[in-house]
């Protein structure tokens, strides 16, 4: 049975993990400094970690996490916390869960990143495979899966998600990502090909196609794939 850490100075939040995580073995702390303590005497496979905590906040615990760990790390975070997801993520963070979260999205994230940790972590990456937060696109295979969970893409929508992934906050205008999916097609009076295409990707990976955490627009310029979303696997 893999064994989970939840760090959060909120009890009550704590308790609901608990509940929500029932499958695993919990441990539970409500500092950072109880969170090391924790560390130095069990051996956990995944940590939870709330960013905003009075004393050590999860940043700081974070960063000496890493001095002697690589076990996945899930940062959970209030909405406007954004300059703080991405320096987690900067640190070493493996992915973030914004407050108030569904169970649903959390244990998908924790399944998602423990499976990647016992088959990856510690190993060189794949030959093919592109991961990047919860995606993890395989070239070789022409398999996409999100939070672990395949996801069915057009070849289309592959392409461009590759592209996209394998040179993460780079903006490629409509014609390059034509250009580059395509591959020579003529490109004239087909401008809107990629909008649409777009479209429809995000209606499958993003979890609010309205907000979109991993393909971003860059109004005038085109698109990209957004950095902070993840630290690249």
């Amino acid at each position: 049975m893999n064994t989970i850490l939840v760090c959060d100075d909120e009890k009550d939040i704590v308790t609901a993990l608990c509940v929500y995580l029932r499958e695993y073995r919990v441990l539970t702390a409500n500092s950072g400094t109880e969170a090391l303590n924790i560390l130095s005497n069990e051996n956990a496979d995944l940590v939870l970690l709330d960013i905003m905590m009075p004393g050590m906040d999860g940043i700081a615990t974070l960063r000496r996490i890493r001095e002697t760990s690589n076990i996945p790390v899930i940062l959970l975070t209030a909405k406007g916390e954004d300059a703080d997801k991405i320096v987690g993520l900067d640190v070493g963070a493996d992915d973030y869960v914004t407050k108030p979260f569904s169970p649903t999205e959390l244990l998908a994230r924790v399944r998602a990143q423990l499976r990647r940790y016992k088959s990856l972590g510690g190993s060189p990456a794949r030959e093919g495979v592109i991961s990047l937060a919860g995606i993890e696109l395989d070239r070789d295979q022409k398999t996409v899966l999100l939070y672990g969970e395949q996801i069915s893409l057009t070849p289309t929508e592959f392409g461009i998600l590759a592209l996209l992934l394998e040179n993460p906050g780079r903006v490629f205008s409509n014609r390059e990502i034509y250009d580059r999916v395509w591959r020579g097609a003529g490109y004239s009076g087909l401008e809107t090909s990629v909008p649409v295409h777009i479209r429809h990707l995000r209606e499958k990976i993003e979890i609010n196609p309205a907000e979109p955490r991993f393909i971003k627009v860059v109004w005038g310029q085109g698109y990209k794939l957004d950095p902070g979303a993840d630290k690249k696997g």
